[in-house]
């Protein structure tokens, strides 16, 4: 192969093809659309999924699972994560955990959990706190500082009103 041959047979800007302009284009008379039938009509368009009216493949497989496609994506954080990556008096945000690759992928909301143990005095800021985290991170010396951000639906709103 040398590099003037790279490209040969692809065509950048390809020829529409002319229907309807003689025997000797190959795409006369019927200009590829064949004898009679819903295909030959002007306006026919197919359904993607359609195979000629047996079941479709998309039907005859079973469906599994749910995904709730409105739902904030949450990201999570261990208090022990914390503690082996951050030194005495640092501040967590959410950019120094992106930054020391505890939080990898987009989220909406961060919570921060308290599986583990913290010795160190951290300022942490995040969207949400487990009961365990704020406490731990509070007798570390700490402090935990909810940032503004979606707040979770209330599950029952006539005991939110009380």
């Amino acid at each position: 192969m040398n590099l003037d041959n790279v490209h040969r047979g692809i065509n950048k800007n390809r020829k529409r093809k002319r229907l309807g302009r003689g025997i000797g284009s190959g795409h006369g008379k019927t200009c590829g659309r064949g004898h009679k039938g819903q295909g030959s009509r002007a306006g026919f368009s197919v359904h993607p999924t359609f195979e000629g009216g047996q079941m479709p493949l998309v039907r005859r497989i079973p469906k599994r699972g749910f995904n709730n496609r409105w739902a904030l994506v949450v990201a999570t954080v261990n208090v022990g994560d914390l503690e082996m990556v951050f030194e005495d008096g640092d501040e967590v945000t959410p950019e120094t955990l992106k930054t020391t690759n505890l939080t990898k992928s987009r989220y909406d909301v961060l919570k921060v959990l308290g599986d583990g143990e913290l010795t160190k005095k951290l300022t942490v800021w995040a969207h949400r706190f487990s009961k365990s985290a704020i406490e731990k991170i509070r007798l570390a010396g700490g402090e935990s500082v909810v940032l503004p951000g979606k707040k979770p639906v209330v599950k029952n709103k006539m005991n939110a009103a009380k």
